[in-house]
């Protein structure tokens, strides 16, 4: 009876054992979902966009002190999650260039770098081009880690605007 106790310890502790996943350094990112902020309106206007996440040496984020160099504020590196705005007009998808970038500054993700890490990552963003009559949107996104190695680029799926 001793000896199974011991079995059985023994192989819930190499159960509990799994090796950290071992990732590329260069980001990798997945389209989760796109979930609607009800505003009250019954008009579209922000939307929370969920997007999960790997990096092999967790070098992701900027702080706000991160402003010069590679990450000023005219570098094209400013920000370091890409969202492109696209409409569908006349059956064709178009690039739109917004007003206002939806681009984001993520924060560190990781203080242990070098790390694995995954996760999800959800950005609030606008939706409704209110300068269009155009109702189909969708968009595109890429990450880039502080090394400026660029994730790979996804989109999401058609979404109806209630303008």
């Amino acid at each position: 009876m001793k000896k199974f106790g011991v079995i059985l310890l023994l192989a819930a502790l190499f159960a509990g054992c799994h090796p950290k996943p071992h990732y590329s350094e260069v980001p990798y990112i997945e389209f989760v979902r796109l979930d609607k902020v009800d505003n009250g309106t019954g008009k579209d206007d922000q939307a929370n966009l969920v997007v999960y996440f790997h990096d092999g040496d967790g070098d992701i984020g900027l702080t706000s002190a991160d402003t010069t160099g590679a990450f000023s504020r005219d570098s094209a590196y400013y920000y370091n999650f890409f969202i492109d705005y696209y409409e569908k007009q006349h059956g064709q998808w178009v690039l739109v260039d917004l007003p206002t970038p939806l681009h984001a500054r993520l924060p560190y993700l990781s203080d242990n770098v070098p790390e694995s890490i995954e996760g999800e990552i959800t950005i609030l963003t606008f939706i409704n081009n209110y300068f269009s009559t155009f109702d189909t949107i969708k968009l595109q996104c890429k990450l880039v880690d502080r090394a400026l190695h660029e994730s790979n680029t996804i989109e999401t799926p058609e979404i109806i605007i209630n303008k």
